[in-house]
């Protein structure tokens, strides 16, 4: 066919669409029992700009490079920490929120200390994604190695480490499939257990992958937590030459602890008794610790669901500074109204004052949902429409409860932002989730947000000494 033939096909085509388009301007048209749906004129002549995810993030490092360059200004420093996608909100607007967490983090080396950063969240960060992230910065700047708290047999895999349990175990937890066997709150802090009654062993193999951090594989403390039954629990610890075996007749909330001569990659454990596991902390010394607690298919009601004072022992034990409570996603498309959404957002806080008084040494953050994507009935992906307001529910709650607020919805670029985050390679294709590049991005994200809060947190500290300063040489 001749090339202008073709030419004059295409363009009576385009003129037929727009003439139906200008016919029918609703976009929608009833023939019959058919029901034919099609862009506007409107939607054709001015269509949707996609965010450009790439651009976008440029930018924000920009805004990074900008905040690195105020060291000596420190109001200019928080007025653009408040204007930056990635703030925080704090109760009452006290930015010194972190301030005491930060404090203990750099006095570890000089205590001996493990400070716990517990990272409770949905299907957004399985597999350890974002917490890897958060973890390896953390553990750059205030030290630490290892994965941090694993079940004692595997739930769900992970990029970081697997768990390996073989023996009479039984899973317990508040939420999950017919299999799972509910236990009255005897759950612990990764809201699911192991009950074993009898033997069990678990293997414990930090991953050897070349992207990972290499601090995972310095192992140099395990400790098993676990909630003892009548009688007594064994439990014999093994890495390579090492061998230690541990004892405990008391029934409640106790955990071994084992320090081994040198850094070992894998740890095996062997128990006998009757007790539920709670998990097992690999650590790699004085320093840091996150963990990295996925609770698929969970809006967050769980907490009120586990023993308090169990849950509070356990706590104690782990020495945890920081919780995280990453939740929202779940419930999104289920929420229809301000009534629906109050009720969540009001429940979100209920559990917040669970885990303050289970843990009232610990400051607690929420991370509330990430923009999420649906078809409209004119086949356009667009946003939830309760999002929004979701995430502003969400803020006023959480901070009126005590906690802080991060938005993942912001920090991604806003509204309709998961469609180009999905066509850009950095979201899956249920426009809900991250692929692993978009993790490692939001998890980098949230990293940063923490920096940036370390940095103001110095200069505090440094605008003090010199008040300090001045001070000594006045009375001089």
């Amino acid at each position: 066919m001749k090339s202008w033939k073709v030419l004059l096909f295409m363009a009576a085509v385009i003129a037929l669409l727009a003439g139906v388009c200008y016919v029918f301007p609703q976009g929608r048209a009833n023939i019959g029992s058919l029901n034919l749906r099609f862009p506007t004129l409107a939607k054709v002549l001015n269509p949707q700009h996609e965010l450009d995810v790439e651009a976008y993030l440029r930018e924000q490092d920009s805004l990074a490079s900008l905040l690195d360059s105020l060291q000596d200004s420190m109001d200019c420093y928080q007025r653009q920490l408040d204007s930056s996608d990635i703030r925080f909100w704090f109760p009452n607007d006290d930015d010194s929120f972190f301030d005491s967490l930060f404090a203990q983090l750099e006095r570890t080396a000089a205590t001996g200390r493990t400070i716990r950063i517990v990272h409770y969240g949905d299907s957004q960060i399985e597999m350890d994604r974002m917490s890897d992230r958060l973890r390896s910065r953390m553990q750059e700047r205030f030290g630490g190695g290892g994965p941090g708290l694993v079940p004692f047999a595997t739930l769900i895999a992970s990029y970081s480490v697997s768990t390996h349990g073989v023996g009479a175990l039984v899973r317990q937890s508040p939420f999950g499939d017919s299999l799972v066997v509910r236990a009255e709150g005897n759950y612990g802090p990764m809201v699911q257990d192991f009950h074993v009654s009898g033997a069990a062993t678990s293997t414990i193999r930090a991953t050897a992958h070349r992207n990972r951090d290499g601090r995972l594989r310095q192992l140099r403390r395990v400790r098993l937590l676990f909630c003892n039954r009548p009688g007594p629990l064994e439990a014999t610890l093994t890495a390579g030459s090492y061998a230690q075996q541990q004892r405990e007749e008391a029934e409640g909330v106790h955990l071994f602890d084992w320090r081994l001569d040198s850094a070992a990659a894998e740890v095996r454990i062997a128990v006998q008794g009757a007790a539920d596991l709670y998990g097992v902390m690999v650590d790699g010394g004085p320093g840091v610790a996150v963990d990295n607690v996925p609770m698929r298919g969970c809006s967050g009601h769980q907490f009120t669901q586990i023993n308090r004072d169990q849950l509070a022992k356990a706590y104690s034990l782990m020495d945890v500074g920081l919780i995280i409570m990453q939740f929202g996603g779940n419930s999104v498309p289920y929420l229809s109204g301000d009534r629906a959404i109050d009720g969540y957002c009001r429940s979100m806080g209920a559990q917040i004052d669970r885990l303050h008084q289970c843990c009232p040494n610990a400051r607690i953050l929420f991370i509330g949902p990430s923009d999420m994507s649906k078809r409209t009935e004119e086949g356009d992906l667009r946003s939830y429409p309760w999002i929004p307001k979701v995430v502003e529910g969400l803020r006023r709650e959480v901070c009126a409860h005590g906690a802080a607020y991060w938005s993942i919805y912001h920090a991604m670029g806003g509204a309709n932002a998961m469609s180009a985050w999905v066509e850009q390679g950095l979201g899956s294709g249920d426009y809900v989730h991250f692929s692993q590049r978009g993790a490692d991005v939001m998890g980098d994200r949230l990293a940063n947000a923490f920096d940036n809060m370390y940095r103001l947190y110095r200069m505090r500290q440094q605008t003090a000494a010199k008040t300090t300063g001045l001070e000594v040489a006045d009375a001089e």
